[in-house]
């Protein structure tokens, strides 16, 4: 026992892990030192947690396994591991990468042998570092190694009928996006969370870029925003110290309880290979690897299911068994293991008899886990959910013995657009509201609740000098300093006042007095989305009550009301909806230029446009041409809210980071696509947060040029999940509305000229004050509007043109119809709109209620 720990310290961390207390790090790092009588209490502890959590999925006294195929996709990579014998270099290889004829061979002798499973094993990147890698993917015409692992995943798809489990390494949140729709599962080890064995020169991982833990658990993160059923696990013996051990685990745990998609995790120890830098360290013991299977059990808990590869634990079966482990991980009678090719798989029947001899039934898994299975969506992409199902056991979720692997069509969704649910909620949202406040899921779609307090910091006390921030503003207004900002975001008064005095000033300069507005329609053609952002209270399962879809003809009927209420601009997003076809942006593009050829279509959201790449397996740039050609004209720069990953990932689960945002508007402005910019505040943000977004804007315009617009939106509280799990607060206050809009005005000034107000969300009364602080455009009529009414916004779903006159006209300003690029409407169109008030058959409607809980 190391001199640090001390008997009576491991006694007293025994009796807490007896009586089922929760650990923390100092408490396990004990825990690991535990040996002899001591360490069999630990492994009955852990037992007993297993057991548990066995009983409450319903399987008791059963131990898991996924019979498969290992299929070696590539044995390059850009790292330089001391310990890995798998990874080698291009002259050592017939072919950098199999070719789609060997990779089916393999998955083919797995099918006729019975296996479900098809685990692709790679190198991280390999043509970042070696040339030969590179070339091969430019022959076959791959972009990269990903665009290889999906491709060959759906031939084995739809060729055998192998449900494949990819761990192609470190994958980006676009990477995720692009592969779940091809695989049951993924995977990829964190090993460690020790960043020394990756910094400091001769560590294991050092050279080794996708070893560095920051990277490899923000890996963990995407599986669960992107809702991918993930497995990881601790390689451990490398050089960690027990403590660094410990830490490990609680990242682990960290991350499981945060998203849920933890589906195993691996504890593997270290066995020294010859020919490699660490050939000469010794192994992990079987003691040492039960002792860290056991607190990894008892720190994961009773949910968590936890396996030792059978094959490196040198016939201690009963010993990790002991320790706490559910599942003996992918056993292959057919391919050898990869990665440690020295230490052969124990035959299925024999793992059947030991596992049999210490009280415990065998069962064959997927390689998703059955709680997945059982789950589905949006655990499970509509577009492999049939291949699961055909070899899944209906009322367990494990693989169904009678069942054997048979191709079947891997394609996207093409069922077209069969309207379906509340069509017209976007009427009924203002007469008999909404179904509930929340969906019936909101406990656990969006994560753990109480994980994400964590991640939460409040507002920092702030003693800036409001006055001097002023008078630089004056000069330079552009140039303040972040500090400077922040003061005059806390203005109050009649520094308040001047605040607003200021930018109201650079508004005339800018612009001018007109307060425009355009003529618009709002199209949302569905709601249905299982992204998981936890500030949306507009998103529904295709199950909920509320829930709806557009068919084609739908959409294009109102686009005809729009034309006729003379509107110049039909402004069309919707939900992430698994089930829409590949090309369904592409086609309701197309319609909405058959009904109206000259209306301005702005349309698709940035985390819209992801989610139209990935469902066509196109660039960004491919992309956004073909949407442009469809129709497209410009784009709605929403899905941004706060730009800062730190804010985001408290307000969404799984939607775009802050980087595949700037890339796509940054693409669209390249390829001739304007955007608008927004901010969506006052949440669970701070007021540095809204300077660093709005800075972050004017860098970008500066770039590029493409934006048309900032659209300030302050959070609608009342029904948003994120406000109902008590984490955020209800909004903005007037006055922080009015300094941000101000703000706003000052430092685009010279960049972007046009501060858009948001009417939904403010009301007229804060709208006409705005108007007096920066704010030169209110938006638009938009004729129905859904979002943030389901949000629980109290100022209707649109707004006449005389009305915004007459919010104009409050604040001393004439109002001006504008296009959406901010010309001038044709005589016909502003007569037309004239005609209906801007707003069509809507302003027939009765007033309107309040949203019902």
């Amino acid at each position: 026992m190391d001199a640090g720990v001390t008997d009576s310290a491991l006694r007293r961390a025994l009796a807490r892990a007896r009586d089922g207390k929760t650990l923390d790090v100092s408490e396990a790092t004990t825990l690991l030192h535990a040996r002899g009588g001591q360490l069999d209490d630990l492994l009955t502890y852990a037992s007993r947690v297993r057991d548990s959590g066995l009983e409450a999925v319903g399987r008791p006294g059963i131990i898991t396994y996924s019979r498969g195929v290992f299929i070696p996709l590539t044995r390059l990579c850009r790292d330089r591991c001391g310990y890995c014998t798998f990874a080698t270099v291009p002259h050592k290889l017939e072919s950098p990468y199999l070719s789609p004829d060997e990779v089916l061979e393999i998955a083919r002798k797995g099918a006729e042998m019975g296996c479900k499973e098809a685990l692709f094993t790679l190198g991280d990147k390999p043509e970042d570092r070696w040339t030969a890698a590179r070339d091969w993917l430019d022959a076959h015409g791959y972009d990269d190694t990903i665009s290889y692992v999906r491709a060959m995943a759906i031939r084995v798809l739809e060729e055998t009928g192998l449900l494949p489990h990819l761990n192609p390494g470190v994958m980006s949140w676009r990477d995720f996006q692009r592969l779940k729709p091809v695989s049951a599962s993924m995977g990829m080890m964190l090993e460690t969370t020790a960043t020394r064995l990756f910094s400091e020169k001769g560590g294991p991982h050092f050279g080794s870029p996708d070893k560095d833990p920051a990277v490899r658990l923000r890996v963990l993160e995407d599986a669960g925003r992107t809702n991918t059923p993930f497995t990881t696990g601790i390689l451990i013996g490398i050089g960690e110290t027990l403590q660094e051990r410990a830490e490990s685990i609680f990242a682990i745990r960290r991350t499981m309880r945060e998203y849920g998609a933890i589906q195993e995790t691996i504890v593997q120890n270290f066995r020294a290979k010859p020919d490699t830098k660490m050939r000469a360290t010794p192994d992990a013991l079987p003691e040492e690897l039960a002792a860290t299977i056991a607190v990894t059990r008892l720190v994961l808990g009773p949910k968590a299911r936890i396996q030792a590869p059978p094959n490196l634990v040198g016939g201690e079966f009963e010993l990790m068994v002991r320790a706490g482990i559910d599942d003996w991980g992918g056993v292959s009678p057919v391919t050898i293991d990869h990665v440690n090719p020295e230490r052969p798989w124990p035959q299925i029947d024999d793992l059947t008899a030991r596992t049999a001899e210490l009280g415990f039934t065998l069962r064959e898994r997927l390689p998703i886990y059955p709680e997945y299975v059982k789950r589905g969506e949006p655990w499970i992409d509509p577009r492999i959910m049939g291949h699961i199902n055909a070899l899944a056991e209906r009322s367990t979720g494990l693989a169904d013995d009678a069942k054997t692997p048979d191709g079947r069509p891997w394609q996207e969704p093409d069922g077209g657009f069969e309207a379906f649910g509340r069509t017209d909620l976007h009427v009924e949202i203002d007469t008999t509201g909404r179904t509930s406040d929340r969906r019936e899921d909101f406990d656990s779609v969006y994560g753990d609740w109480d994980s994400l307090k964590e991640r939460i910091s409040a507002p920092q006390r702030f003693d800036a000098d409001v006055k001097t921030a002023l008078a630089h503003a004056e000069q330079d207004p552009a140039g303040l300093s972040d500090d400077e900002a922040l003061a005059l975001l806390h203005a109050d008064g009649p520094e308040l006042d001047a605040l607003m005095k200021l930018a109201d000033d650079l508004r005339r300069e800018a612009v001018g007095d007109d307060v425009t507005y355009v003529v618009t329609r709002n199209i949302n053609f569905t709601n249905v989305c299982y992204t998981g952002c936890r500030f949306c209270a507009f998103a529904q399962r295709r199950t909920d009550a509320d829930a709806y879809t557009l068919s084609l003809e739908q959409v294009g009927d109102r686009v005809d009301q729009a034309w006729q209420a003379g509107a110049t601009e039909i402004c069309m997003q919707g939900g992430i909806h698994p089930d829409l076809p590949g090309t369904a942006y592409f086609d309701l593009a197309r319609e909405v230029k058959k009904r109206a050829p000259e209306i301005h279509l702005h349309s698709y959201s940035p985390m819209e446009v992801i989610n139209g790449t990935t469902r066509t397996d196109m660039s960004i740039r491919e992309w956004l041409q073909e949407a442009k050609a469809a129709g497209v004209d410009s784009l709605p720069g929403t899905a941004a809210e706060i730009l800062d990953d730190e804010i985001r990932w408290v307000l969404t689960k799984g939607k775009l980071p802050t980087e595949q945002w700037i890339e796509v508007v940054t693409t669209a402005h390249e390829v001739g696509i304007p955007t608008t910019s927004t901010m969506m505040y006052g949440h669970v943000d701070t007021p540095a947060h809204w300077v660093g977004h709005i800075k972050l804007l004017r860098s970008l315009q500066e770039r590029t040029g493409g934006f048309t617009e900032f659209v300030l939106l302050p959070f609608v509280h009342h029904n948003s999940p994120i406000y109902l799990a008590g984490l955020a607060r209800p909004g903005p206050t007037v006055r922080e509305n009015l300094a941000v809009h101000a703000l706003a005005r000052i430092l685009l000034h010279g960049a972007i000229s046009n501060i858009q107000t948001s009417w939904v969300k403010l009301g007229d009364e804060v709208a006409t004050r705005v108007l007096d602080g920066g704010v030169n455009d209110l938006g638009g009529t938009l004729m129905e509007e859904t979002i943030s009414r389901m949000a629980g916004s109290e100022n209707g779903s649109f707004k006449t043109i005389s009305s915004l006159e007459a919010i104009a006209a409050a604040a001393g300003r004439p109002a001006v119809q504008r296009t959406t690029e901010y010309g001038r409407p044709t005589p016909e169109r502003v007569a037309a709109a004239r005609r209906t008030d801007g707003v069509g058959h809507f302003g027939k409607g009765p007033s309107l209620p309040l949203v019902t809980a």
